[in-house]
């Protein structure tokens, strides 16, 4: 299931938009920190296969980073303790990755490339969709609305399903359906949070960088599953 991002603000961006300089600044700052939360990231995603750390234990994570991103990190953006608590989230939804990618590794003899695959692809989605964004310096901001009604859609979709599937239930076209709707939909996102650097309408960095970390996230466990039910005998 897609893990769900911080609500996207709905409607255009505010009047008044700082300066050129600013919106630069915060530019440089968001791919900086961006960057070192990946790494963090991928180290930690490293650990946990290296220690096959259990399936349960990437769900607890999963949930923790949860709490962090809608209780805590809107308490702390504008602090340098804002920062720590990005690390901390990237971190663990890191080291909630480690199952997941054991699986493939262990389910499919091309689990590797697959992997390999997922993350060039989505490195590719990333590139282009933010150059397009930094050329064109479009104003995405009317994808808003669609955005976060399309996010709670699919929350409510992805839980109905896994409970279906606990009574038994086969859903696994739904969830590739569910795969399929979430890339193009954090693929939006991107295109969304990247306008609202550009346009203004986001200043904090912090704020930033976590928005476009779990696009990107999403984007690669959604490209993920489709490349591994692609290449399934099931």
């Amino acid at each position: 299931m897609a893990y769900q991002p911080t609500p996207v603000r709905a409607g255009g961006y505010p009047s008044g938009a700082g300066s050129l300089l600013a919106t630069h600044k915060v530019l440089r700052n968001t791919y900086m920190l961006l960057s070192m939360t990946l790494l963090f990231s991928a180290a930690m995603a490293g650990v946990s296969m290296a220690v096959n750390a259990p399936y349960g234990l990437s769900l607890v994570a999963s949930l923790v980073s949860m709490g962090l991103i809608w209780f805590v990190l809107p308490r702390t953006a504008e602090s340098a303790n804002g920062i720590y608590v990005v690390f901390a989230i990237t971190g663990l939804l890191g080291f909630g990755l480690g199952p997941v990618l054991n699986m493939y590794l262990k389910a499919l003899p091309n689990g590797g490339q697959l992997i390999m695959s997922a993350l060039g692809g989505t490195g590719l989605i990333f590139a282009a969709l933010s150059g397009y964004v930094l050329t064109t310096k479009k104003d995405f901001s009317f994808m808003g609305g669609f955005l976060m009604t399309g996010v709670i859609a699919l929350l409510l979709c992805s839980v109905g399903a896994m409970v279906a599937s606990l009574f038994g239930v086969a859903v696994s076209g739904v969830f590739l359906a569910l795969s399929a709707v979430s890339m193009l939909l954090f693929s939006g996102m991107l295109l969304y949070q990247t306008s609202a650097i550009i346009n203004g309408g986001e200043t904090n960095y912090i704020m930033a960088t976590i928005g476009l970390y779990l696009s990107i996230y999403n984007i690669f466990t959604s490209l993920l599953h489709l490349l591994g039910f692609a290449n399934s005998d099931d």
